[in-house]
């Protein structure tokens, strides 16, 4: 298997950036599906809902409290030092090691849009995601007579969802913010291999910025951010993501028997599998492209966007003329 991390001979190169995307989109599903084994358990999401951490001094949700335990280790082991990692906990204790030396990386700046993240995950991807082991929980409370509030959405499995919770965010914050480093500008087709890859973020905004800052600069200077998102928007590119992804969540998500043939329900569609396909399925497929269609499509733009306007800060107003009589890379 060949090496694929920011370190490896070249980490800008095609296959080393496909294999970067195909990573995460397949975690973000994987994730999901395992996430979708068990009810929502909305007392994790809670603030201040479970006492036990109350009583340590910590007023935030167990989902929460899990993130910065967690976190914290990582930043023990300098994970956030990585210009690919952003964590959803503030405050976090120094690395233990030393920092490691990254090649050139990207205009400094502050996007980081993690607690949209947080926020659009708990609310809409959450409850669609399990709603078939809600219902199922439902079911088997009520045959075992526990009726009313007392049967809905709460399994007792807190650890568990809350450690898929922490691998599903972590993905989707790496995917919306993603940005490897580079040192010059890539050519006209590894741009749009990239782009159409779906491989966006503050990397291919400063990619664009290099290739064409005529283009953008005026922009920057008036805050227009319609008229900078209009730069960075290829419709066509979007819908051949939705396409692949609709198809890899299909692919990953149908039940295989013994035979390692797809499962059936009585020869009748079980509703989650995004074109009515017969089988039987592990995860809403339509919940899936919306996620991106709807959130991580938008959100990554919004990246851009904000990485966009914050490119010029620090240059004089002469580095600045000189970005813009600069000609436009082909």
């Amino acid at each position: 298997m060949a090496q694929n991390n920011l370190f490896s001979a070249d980490p800008l190169s095609l296959d080393s950036i496909r294999g970067t995307l195909i990573r995460l989109e397949e975690t973000i599903i994987f994730s999901l599906i395992e996430r979708a084994q068990f009810a929502l358990n909305p007392t994790i999401y809670q603030k201040g809902a479970i006492a036990q951490l109350k009583e340590l001094g910590f007023d935030g949700s167990w989902l929460e409290w899990f993130l910065a335990e967690i976190e914290s280790f990582h930043a023990k082991a300098r994970r956030y030092t990585s210009p690919d990692e952003y964590p959803f906990t503030s405050n976090l204790p120094p690395p233990l090691l030393p920092p490691l030396n990254f090649p050139p990386l990207l205009h400094p700046n502050t996007v980081n849009v993690n607690p949209t993240i947080l926020n659009f995950y708990i609310h809409f991807i959450l409850p669609r995601i399990t709603a078939s082991a809600t219902q199922a929980l439902a079911a088997k409370k009520r045959a075992e007579g526990v009726k009313g509030a007392q049967e809905w959405e709460d399994d007792g499995n807190w650890g568990s969802s809350a450690t898929v919770d922490v691998s599903v965010l972590q993905a989707i914050s790496k995917r919306v913010h993603y940005g490897p480093p580079s040192s010059s500008p890539l050519s006209a087709p590894e741009l749009t291999f990239y782009t159409c890859c779906g491989i966006t973020g503050k990397f291919v905004s400063e990619t664009k910025f290099r290739s064409n800052p005529t283009a953008f600069i005026p922009h920057i200077q008036s805050g227009n951010r319609d008229a900078l998102g209009d730069l960075i928007t290829k419709p066509e590119v979007e819908q051949a993501l939705l396409r692949r992804l609709r198809k890899k969540a299909r692919l990953y998500g149908q039940e295989i028997g013994p035979d390692g043939e797809p499962l059936s329900v009585n020869g009748a569609a079980n509703g989650v599998n995004g074109e009515g396909q017969k089988g039987r399925w592990k995860i809403d497929v339509d919940c899936v492209v919306e996620l991106y269609e709807s959130w991580i499509i938008p959100l990554t733009k919004e990246v851009e966007v904000d990485y966009l306007i914050q490119r010029l800060d620090g240059f004089s107003e002469s580095e600045i003329q000189d970005m813009l009589n600069k000609p436009a890379r082909k």
